[in-house]
């Protein structure tokens, strides 16, 4: 069952994502989503990113921006970005809320 609820939480996440990277509306990179971060909705972050960068993020973003710990590899988030390179954060300023309830919903389940 938990097999499930991950196959559709990264098809609901790969959909966002290619979404925002077809409008120029996602940022790869712990350094490029520090940058603009003031713009992001939602910030994804996989384990591979450092504490230090972390509470970066933590401390930079606003209120209403979304983090989601995405429960991968930075290889698999950069297949997901329809990428070869590791991406370790991306951050998607174009998203509408309800698809991030929905991606943060699933990862709960």
């Amino acid at each position: 069952m938990d097999h499930h609820y991950s196959d559709t939480m990264g098809k609901l996440l790969e959909k966002a994502l290619k979404d925002a990277l077809g409008e120029n509306k996602c940022v790869l990179g712990v350094k490029q989503v520090l940058q603009t971060i003031k713009n992001a909705k939602l910030i994804i972050i996989t384990k591979s990113v450092s504490e230090e960068s972390l509470k970066k993020i933590q401390d930079t973003k606003g209120e209403k921006t979304a983090t989601l710990r995405f429960d991968g590899t930075s290889v698999a988030l950069g297949k997901l970005c329809g990428t070869q390179f590791r991406i370790s954060a991306a951050s998607l300023s174009s998203i509408p809320d309800s698809n991030i309830k929905a991606i943060t919903k699933e990862l709960e389940t």
